[in-house]
């Protein structure tokens, strides 16, 4: 790629006018449009979020000291969010900058319990089942870490036979999801931290797309299966801000059962000449702007509005699943334990679902795609409640589109590097 050069400054109003312009064909989720990537509670939470973090992006959190109210703003989230997931006064944590650095500090955090601890296992290992997010995988590959991925049920469960049988005296993590992301199911959490619990090591439990909406649907009086801290064998929970919980994107949250698990996320080093350097995750340098709108969005909302928007994303997801449950082309993966699922089509022949997803990208609409099997995934939020019936009109009309056309669609990709 040639290098771009900059020959002279641009007024501000042109840089903006560019960049809009630069926007034109970019997915409009501010209007509801995106099952991914983006979430949105409404206007007013969205200008909060944006202006808490535009009044805060400048400070830095490396080094909380010169910032008192960061490390305040930082506290009491983390607290919220503990309280949440039923953590006691023991359970501590941090932010993080979502569910991928959450995920790479848990790995992280694993193998240094082991040294921490004195158990030397001669190749160490993590078992979860090939429903756990990738991420994980990225952790491992960071930390040298085998990773043993388990098949799952028939109802898209983590098989906790199955990871038993993969569990030996060099595993070090095991970890389970609520829900998992591309079925959109709880895995059996009691039974995979007894398993756990049974030899001492840590397990996690990925709640990055549960930890707000799942509470929120007990409070609501939801049979939801318990898999937070009141579960014996947790060692931590990791919980993204940024997705349900309506807050501006570099928001998440990692907690542990107590300090010393805690202890094994943070990097300390005195050896060079700066003075001594602490840090609790992968940043060195970040922004309080996350901070900021994490703390103003929870506060702005407070349960009583996480319960509102949860089950106005929950009756969304119930209704747009219903749809694809009764169409005679479509196949539900798995009816939907909180907000979000997937689905295919019953004849891949005649209706491939990635030629579906290219007719509803068409219509000004965003979906994912993933497999296998070969599925479209909607991650539907409280901003796609007044949407639902104008999108099952959209996802009807790409069906026979698809089925017309004969069209193969594009590859599944969750993740791009460019």
């Amino acid at each position: 790629m040639a290098a771009r050069e900059i020959p002279s400054g641009a007024p501000v109003d042109a840089v903006l006018e560019r960049m809009e312009q630069m926007r034109a064909n970019d997915v409009r989720w501010r209007e509801g449009r995106a099952f991914s990537l983006a979430y949105s509670a409404g206007p007013e939470v969205l200008a909060l979020a944006e202006e808490a973090y535009r009044r805060f992006s400048g400070e830095n959190a490396l080094n909380m000291a010169a910032f008192p109210s960061l490390r305040r703003m930082h506290q009491e989230v983390v607290d919220v969010v503990a309280g949440w997931v039923h953590g006691d006064d023991a359970v501590a944590g941090f932010m993080t900058s979502g569910g991928t650095e959450s995920l790479v500090l848990v790995v992280r955090s694993a193998t240094k319990r082991m040294m921490r601890e004195g158990r030397s296992p001669a190749t160490p290992n993590m078992v979860l089942p090939v429903s756990a997010h990738a991420a994980l995988e990225k952790g491992a590959d960071y930390s040298g870490v085998e990773v043993r991925r388990t098949p799952v049920s028939a109802d898209w469960r983590a098989d906790v036979d199955a990871m038993a049988d993969a569990i030996d005296d060099d595993t070090i993590l095991v970890v389970g999801s609520a829900p998992q992301y591309p079925q959109g199911v709880v895995d059996p959490i009691t039974e995979i931290a007894a398993l756990a619990g049974a030899r001492d090591i840590n397990c996690h439990v990925d709640a990055c797309m549960g930890g707000v909406v799942l509470p929120a649907l007990e409070r609501l009086g939801e049979p939801i299966p318990r898999w937070d801290f009141r579960v014996e064998g947790v060692t931590s929970i990791s919980v993204d801000l940024h997705k349900y919980g309506y807050v501006s994107k570099g928001s998440g949250v990692l907690l542990h059962r107590n300090k010393s698990l805690r202890s094994d996320q943070i990097f300390m080093t005195d050896n060079w000449l700066g003075g001594a350097y602490g840090s609790s995750g992968i940043l060195g340098t970040k922004s309080g702007g996350p901070i900021a709108s994490s703390w103003a969005v929870l506060h702005h909302l407070g349960n009583d509005g996480y319960d509102r928007l949860a089950r106005s994303a929950r009756d969304a997801a119930l209704r747009i699943a219903g749809h694809v449950e009764s169409h005679p082309a479509l196949a539900l993966r798995a009816l939907p334990q909180s907000t979000l699922f997937s689905f295919g089509t019953l004849d891949p022949i005649r209706h491939d679902v990635f030629a579906i997803a290219d007719e509803i990208l068409a219509a000004g609409w965003y979906v994912d795609r993933q497999g296998p099997p070969a599925s479209i995934h909607l991650t539907v939020n409280a901003v796609h409640e007044p949407l639902v019936d104008q999108f099952c009109s959209v996802l009807d009309a790409a069906v026979t589109r698809a089925a017309e056309t004969s069209a193969k669609g594009g590859d599944a990709a969750y993740a791009t590097t460019d």
